[in-house]
Parts: structure tokens; C-alpha cells; sequence
């Protein structure tokens, strides 16, 4: 593969990397502190950034090496690519009740806690609502406070107070769908979720820089900007978070080359079979009125160029990232660290992938 490295700003960007360029600089001024693009266009990967690394320091993002970002919920995709991938084998029956598998987790979810299907926690139908953020539940409270979870005991968070939805009722995007999922692979697999994902798909696809956090691992792997958020109006250093809090659902870490193979291999049939693809895209409207569609861990929308963008959007405390494909081949991985005051998400994909 072929790198590109272009800071914002400077000249070599091959064509088409101008309006990319230029959203990268909206988001700096928009309330972001460094943000990064990937585009792979053809196998050849451009790499952009604006903004800085770290405040204190005030130097620019370095384009070479890769940067390691948190991806928060586009972890999901690869944790349902898990899910199908049995499914494909034989070991999961995805339209079975989770009760099949982990016998009791979601007893107390209420009277129709245990016919919660696979399908249902994939696709964000299982009528399980998170918990209200609280510093119980903040990855970054529990960084500094040396803090550790377990998913079992975040699942007892969830049903100890049933939400009265029924399974299957509505769209309802919330986080314990994936702990209960990651809790199903290594059910299902009797290894740990973080060994099945090395083994089935970041050797295979060669993702080197892509990577689960271990619990108590609450840094960043070098190189990597500095994580920022807005606490209390404060712009705040939220680099370490406490990763067995989001875990299956949102606490991986990648670089935006991984992800840009990862999404183009998923699409093509190399993470799943390629009979699955289909299922994984088939979604519903997710309501939030921006025209993205959730299928089973991956998000789509139909672009004004006609193709139709294969991701996820993912965010934990101090990163925000976007990541997918289309069918021509061309795919993009922005990330950024800070808080804007709001992003034009199916914009700046349409201009990435268009261009």
C-alpha cells in the first residue's frame, strides 16, 4: 500500500483531497484540537491532518507513523463481524434466544428478558436501554479512580431496572447490546473475546495497529494525539479512559489504515462469507433524521453520488471517528480529538468518498 502524507496545508494531496482538506480545518475551528483523514483511493492511502497533537505541546499531527486513535462504537462492527462469522460456522443461530447461550444474564430484564434474540442485540432491538451517564458509568471517572468493570456486572446495572420495551418493538441504540455480545462469543468459544478477535480478524487482515485494550489499560499505545473533552467547560485531557467499561461495545483503538482495510475487506466478503454481507447491511432508519440505516454492527447511508457508504461512527470521551467504504473501492477514516459543537457527519462523508 501506498502512503501519501499531506498536513493540512501543505502541497502533494492528490486531486479530490481539497474538500477533505477543508472539513478537517472546519472541525479545528469548529471547536476540534487535531483531526486526521485517511482516504484509500486505488490502494493508495492520503493521509491529512489539522490541528495539534497536544496542546501543551502545540506541534501539528505527524501524518508518518499512523496515529493510534480510539474508535469507540465502530468496535461494534467488529464484534458483530465475531457474532456472524459463528454464526456462519454454525455455532450461533442469530434469531435464537441469548437465554440459549448465556442461561439467565437477562432473567431480569423483564418478563421477556430471556427471549431476546442474537439478531435483536446486533441490531439494537433488544428493548435493553443503558444506564443513565452517571460517574458510575464514565470511562474516564473510572481512569481516575482505578476502576474496573466486568460486562456481567454492567449487565446487572441494565436489568435491575427493566425497561417494560419489548424485544424486537423498536430501534433503540445502546451499548449493553454489545457487552451481552462479546459475553456470547466467548460463551460460545470458551476464549476470550479479545483472543478471538486477534485470531479471526486482525492477523488474518494483517490490522497491526488495531488493538482491544486490556483492563487497567487505560493509555494509548505511542504514537497517538492527546485525547480531549469538555468538562465542565473546561478543555480537559481525557486520553486515559478505563476500557473494560465500553469493552465489545466501543474500546478498541486503531489507526485510520486499519480501518480503512478492515471496511473494505468486510464489505468484500473476507471478514464474513460473502453470503452474510447482505444480512449485516439490512437495517432500519436509525431516527435520527441524518438518513443512516443500522444494520447488525454497521451503519449505512446512501450518498448523493449514488453509492452507498458501508461504516460506523464511534465516539468515547476525548476521540470521535468515522469509518467505511463503498462499492468502488474508495474508503475514508476521519477522526478527531475535542468537541466540536456539531459535525456534519453525512456531509463530510459524501465529500470524502464522492470526490
Amino acid at each position: 500500500m501506498l502512503l501519501v502524507g499531506c498536513a493540512a496545508g501543505d502541497g502533494g494531496a492528490p486531486a479530490g483531497a481539497e474538500a477533505v482538506r477543508g472539513d478537517l480545518a472546519e472541525l479545528v475551528r469548529d471547536g476540534a484540537v487535531g483531526a486526521i483523514a485517511t482516504v484509500t483511493v486505488d490502494d493508495v492511502t492520503t493521509v491529512l491532518t489539522a490541528g495539534v497533537a497536544d496542546l501543551a505541546v502545540g506541534e501539528a499531527i505527524p501524518v508518518d507513523p499512523a496515529q493510534h486513535v480510539r474508535i469507540g462504537s465502530i468496535t461494534k462492527t467488529f464484534t458483530a463481524a465475531l457474532v456472524v462469522g459463528l454464526a456462519a460456522e454454525g455455532r450461533i443461530d442469530l434469531d435464537r434466544p441469548v437465554e440459549a447461550y448465556l442461561p439467565g444474564l437477562l432473567a431480569g430484564a423483564g418478563p421477556a428478558g430471556g427471549e431476546i434474540t442474537v439478531r435483536q442485540l446486533l441490531g439494537h432491538r433488544s428493548g435493553l436501554l443503558d444506564p443513565p451517564l452517571s460517574p458510575e458509568v464514565d470511562e474516564y471517572e473510572a481512569a481516575r479512580t482505578g476502576r474496573t468493570y466486568t460486562p456481567a456486572e454492567e449487565v446487572a446495572m441494565v436489568v435491575r431496572e427493566p425497561t417494560g420495551l419489548a424485544p424486537g418493538a423498536r430501534f433503540e441504540y445502546a451499548n449493553i447490546n454489545y457487552l451481552v455480545a462479546g459475553m456470547l462469543v466467548e460463551a460460545v468459544t470458551g476464549r476470550r473475546f479479545a483472543d478471538e478477535l486477534r485470531a479471526r480478524i486482525l492477523v488474518p487482515l494483517g490490522l497491526s495497529d488495531t488493538y482491544l485494550p486490556e483492563t487497567g489499560e487505560t493509555g494509548l499505545r505511542a504514537p497517538h494525539p492527546t485525547g480531549y473533552a469538555n468538562i465542565g467547560g473546561v478543555v480537559t485531557d481525557t486520553t486515559r479512559i478505563e476500557p473494560s467499561l465500553p469493552w465489545a461495545s466501543g474500546a478498541m483503538v486503531s489507526t485510520g489504515a486499519d480501518l480503512n482495510r478492515f471496511f473494505a475487506a468486510l464489505r468484500a466478503g473476507r471478514v464474513v462469507p460473502e453470503s452474510r454481507v447482505p444480512e449485516m447491511l439490512d437495517g432500519v432508519d436509525m431516527g435520527s433524521g441524518s438518513g443512516f440505516f443500522y444494520g447488525l454492527g454497521v451503519s449505512t447511508l446512501r450518498l448523493p453520488c449514488g453509492t452507498d457508504f458501508v461504516g460506523n461512527v464511534g465516539g468515547v470521551r476525548g476521540f470521535t471517528a468515522m469509518s467505511g467504504t463503498t462499492a468502488a473501492g474508495r474508503s475514508v477514516t476521519v477522526s478527531f480529538t475535542g468537541t466540536t459543537s456539531s459535525t456534519d457527519i453525512p456531509g463530510l462523508l459524501a465529500r470524502a468518498l464522492c470526490g
